[in-house]
């Protein structure tokens, strides 16, 4: 069972070794003293290519994987085709949705651009703090002042833009839709971290458990409590008026895709220290964390006045359960 999400690196399978394709292309990217380029692209199948963007934003190269449509092999100047952005867990991996998901087998998927980008491990969707100071990794500068502009530059990608996630991804989803009012028309999140500051305890545990650093993601919670409240979607609630949101998550007890003997979540300090919180049933305290974060941003959103709509269920922080939430909510994502 996954920790907080964080799936390991896949590899490629014998024979779908990726092609290489050098590319640069530049785009001046926003406050950044040197554009954010294309240096190289990868064809890993017949819809499927990584590109890789040098980014002042990270101090280093992001890869991003795109799932293209029919007909884009083909497109022709001012072709544009409406977008699906999908947000990884907090392993960063570009690859989990196709790894994970084969989302390169929907049917439904044929006539969007799907974009899947990478994140630094366990980096939150966020522009670190660094303890005042900014800089690297500013991962939400990548995603949105970097990646976006070259897709709709050289890619194809339209403006209309819908964006989902799981786990960390999840967060990530629903927390750029509100950073960025009118730049998402919906957005999705599947056993998603959604109130960071609600239990600021699985933040930390989870970062200390996986060697993260975790006081340079926002600082300290309770000292640099704006900080946190800037990057928390539960107080970013009235921005999200005007766009669709979709929130599902388990309660952590098994459920109907848990296999008999499912193990339980690893103890990870600080989150273990939840765990009275919850009833003797739940093996996944993570996804029991993410559930009660998910309702208490519903409810928050349903107040002010946000089009929410809502799916919990018994089951734990897995990847059965977010292929299935994001199987149901796609007309959604990718209606008008």
């Amino acid at each position: 069972m996954p920790v907080l999400g964080l799936l390991p690196a896949a590899v490629f399978p014998a024979g779908d070794a990726p092609t290489t394709v050098s590319a640069s292309r530049e785009l001046p990217a926003a406050g950044t003293e040197r554009p954010a380029r294309v240096v190289g692209e990868e064809r890993i199948g017949p819809r499927l290519l990584d590109l890789t963007i040098r980014s002042p934003a990270l101090a280093g190269t992001g890869k991003v994987r795109l799932l293209t449509p029919d007909g884009w092999d083909s497109r022709r100047p001012g072709d544009r085709w409406p977008v699906l952005y999908l947000l990884p867990d907090g392993s960063g991996d570009h690859r989990t949705y196709n790894d994970d998901h084969r989302i390169e087998e929907w049917p439904e998927l044929r006539e969007t651009l799907v974009v899947v980008p990478q994140m630094p491990f366990y980096g939150f969707y966020s522009d670190w703090w660094n303890g005042g100071e900014g800089g690297a990794p500013a991962v939400e500068t990548f995603h949105l002042d970097e990646v976006v502009p070259i897709l709709e530059r050289d890619y194809g990608a339209g403006r209309q833009r819908s964006i989902a996630g799981q786990s960390q991804g999840g967060y990530g989803a629903v927390k750029y839709a509100a950073r960025r009012p009118g730049m998402f028309d919906a957005a999705a999140s599947f056993g998603g971290f959604l109130h960071p500051l609600q239990y600021p305890e699985a933040v930390s545990g989870g970062a200390e458990y996986l060697g993260v650093p975790w006081r340079r993601i926002w600082g300290d919670p309770v000292r640099q409590r704006r900080v946190w409240e800037r990057n928390d979607p539960y107080h970013l609630a009235e921005r999200l008026r005007g766009t669709r949101v979709h929130i599902a998550a388990g309660d952590g007890t098994p459920g109907a895709l848990d296999p008999p003997g499912t193990e339980p979540d690893p103890d990870i300090p600080g989150l273990a220290d939840l765990a009275p919180l919850y009833q003797d049933e739940v093996i996944s305290l993570t996804e029991a964390v993410m559930g009660d974060e998910s309702r208490t941003v519903a409810r928050r959103l349903h107040e002010a006045g946000v089009h929410v709509t809502t799916h919990f269920y018994r089951g734990t922080h897995s990847p059965p359960y977010w292929e299935r939430e994001l199987r149901r909510v796609l007309p959604v994502l990718l209606g008008p």
